[in-house]
This record gives C-alpha cells, sequence and structure tokens, in this order.
C-alpha cells in the first residue's frame, strides 16, 4: 500500500468550522477530506457531499417546495439516510459534518485487498492508517490503476522476488517465468503439485498483473482432492 498511497494528505480537526472545510476542499482540489481527533487519530471523512447537505436541505428548513429526486429518498428510506443527512445539514464543524468511522486500510495491506474494501464499502478512496489509526496517506482508485502502467520487466521481476524466499521449493530454478502485456506464464517443472499451486497463488498476489497462465508439471501428486459425490451412510 505504501508504494501506491498520496502520502502527503491535508487533513481537519474534528473541530474545524463548516467555511475552514470548504475552503480545504476547494483550495486543495480534493473532494474529501480525513477527520482527526484526539492523537491525531482518523475519526471520519468529510466530502463535498456532506457540505452539500446543507443547501438540499435549506430549501426545506424555509418551507419551500423543493423535494429531493425520488431515487435519493427511496435510498434514504431504505438505509435510514433521512436522519443522518438533516444531521449534516444542520452541523457547523467537521465533527458534524463526516462519515464515521471512517472506511480505512492499513498501511500493510495489499492492493488486492484495498480494492476488495474500496467495492465493498462503494467508496473511491480509502485512507490509510498505521496500527494507532493514525493517518498515513489516502489511496484512490487512480492509485490501484497506476499498479497496471508498470511495464513487463518490472512484473517479472516483483513474481520473481515473490518466489524466491520460499526456500521449500527445491527445485525452485525450474520454474519459469515469461509476462506478456501484464500477464504471467509459469512454467516448468516441481517436485510437488503443492509447490506448484503455492507459486502460482504468489504470481496472482502480484501487484499489477493481469491475469496468471501456468503449465507447470510435478512429480508427486500431494494435494488431497475430495471425490465431488459420496455414498452416504
Amino acid at each position: 500500500m505504501r508504494e501506491v498511497m498520496t502520502r502527503q494528505v491535508t487533513a481537519v480537526q474534528a473541530d474545524a468550522p463548516f467555511k475552514d472545510v470548504a475552503e480545504v476542499l476547494v483550495t486543495s482540489g480534493i473532494s474529501a477530506v480525513p477527520v482527526l481527533g484526539e492523537d491525531d487519530r482518523v475519526i471520519g471523512v468529510v466530502s463535498e457531499g456532506d457540505l452539500m447537505r446543507k443547501e438540499e436541505f435549506r430549501e426545506q428548513y424555509w418551507g419551500e417546495s423543493y423535494r429531493p429526486p425520488l431515487r435519493a429518498r427511496l435510498r434514504r428510506r431504505l438505509t435510514g439516510a433521512g436522519e443522518e443527512g438533516a444531521r449534516k445539514a444542520a452541523g457547523h464543524t467537521a465533527a458534524d459534518l463526516m462519515t464515521s468511522p471512517a472506511v480505512t486500510v492499513p498501511a500493510s495491506a495489499s492492493t488486492v485487498r484495498a480494492a476488495r474494501i474500496m467495492d465493498e464499502s462503494g467508496v473511491k478512496r480509502l485512507v490509510v492508517t498505521d496500527a494507532e489509526g493514525r493517518l498515513e496517506g489516502i489511496v484512490s482508485r487512480r492509485d490501484l490503476l497506476r499498479m497496471y502502467l508498470r511495464d513487463d520487466d518490472e512484473i517479472r521481476r516483483r513474481v520473481i522476488e515473490g518466489l524466491e524466499p520460499r526456500s521449500r521449493w527445491d527445485d525452485r530454478d525450474g520454474i519459469i517465468v515469461e509476462v506478456h502485456d501484464g500477464i504471467v506464464t509459469l512454467s516448468g517443472h516441481l517436485d510437488r503439485r503443492s509447490e506448484a499451486a503455492a507459486a502460482v497463488h504468489a504470481a496472482e498476489r502480484t501487484d499489477g498483473i493481469v491475469g496468471v497462465r501456468e503449465s507447470l508439471g510435478w512429480k508427486e501428486d500431494d494435494i488431497l482432492e475430495l471425490p465431488l459425490t459420496w455414498d452416504r451412510p
């Protein structure tokens, strides 16, 4: 994660006034900002959308005819977000406006895990924190996509580095690694089928690969496969 995240991150304190938060977003050209609490730990995130709640609800406060679109009303009814929106609309500080808890990812996490968290949480960026919950950076979808700009030689080097520390593979040098357009091909012959499976798994965990193909052979099939069907007693 440390390789792809943005380290220079603008953040605001929990007691930052509404106008100060808006100014940070506008002058920094960003759409969201982490909110820090005690000991500079990340306690939430304020986005442009959170600030726009005030404008969205303004006409309702004045008894005018504005109503959010039907889709927005249904979403709020299903998720219970109506009260949350009203709270943010009335907010004056970052703590009032923020979405909490923030969706975070440890600095030690893999990019695969970061992408999975983004997908599951429906967010476009993650706050990167250390073990104590303190801000270390921000990783966005665009940051993750940069991995796929690595050339084939760089990807091949990283795959080989991922294979080499596994000293239990006696015939490590027998694994041939080829990369074309980000697709890794593993070939060669190993002692055991489990070693071949481990090699494929290690390659698949390499950041920036498009896919893995394998044509590995082995001398001993040491992986127990359960039968697809069995007779019940």
